[in-house]
């Protein structure tokens, strides 16, 4: 196989998802710091980029789930869900759930005199993070163990 070869890169079965769900990731955890800092700082500007980069990570999130089925359809064919790869997917779309309700939040708050977010929003911000950080956990383990098969 050519390693250049950019149709059998992008087509190749499952190849998109890992690439795909680091944009999702970064723009949320990108988020979830810059709330940090508008609150550190008392900076709502820093809390208005936050809140973008939000909007991105929940807009990001449903083509990283998308991509992940069609890998498990084209990679496994299917087979019924068990173990790590349950996980891995009752994870994320908890995580993804957890994006789309911390966007909801904050759009409402937007109508709010308070500008950063409050201590609800930052507790359930941070629990998503670590949903992220588990779910991102069982992918590798799921990915491993399907690269060590092949």
């Amino acid at each position: 196989m050519n390693p250049f070869d950019l149709k059998a890169a992008l087509l190749a079965k499952h190849a998109q998802h890992p690439v795909i769900i680091h944009f999702p990731i970064a723009l949320f955890i990108i988020s979830v710091a810059l709330d940090l800092l508008a609150i550190w700082k008392s900076n709502p500007m820093m809390a208005k980029a936050a809140y973008y980069n939000l909007i991105g990570a929940a807009l990001t999130a449903p083509v990283a789930i998308a991509s992940g089925l069609t890998a498990w359809q084209w990679q496994f064919e299917g087979a019924k869900l068990k173990g790590n790869l349950l996980l891995h997917l009752v994870f994320g779309l908890s995580a993804s759930a957890m994006i789309w309700l911390l966007c909801g939040l904050r759009f409402r708050q937007r109508r709010a005199v308070q500008q950063t977010p409050g201590f609800i929003y930052i507790s359930l911000a941070l629990a998503a993070v670590l949903l992220i950080a588990i779910t991102g956990h069982l992918g590798g383990i799921v990915s491993g163990v399907e690269s060590v098969a092949n």
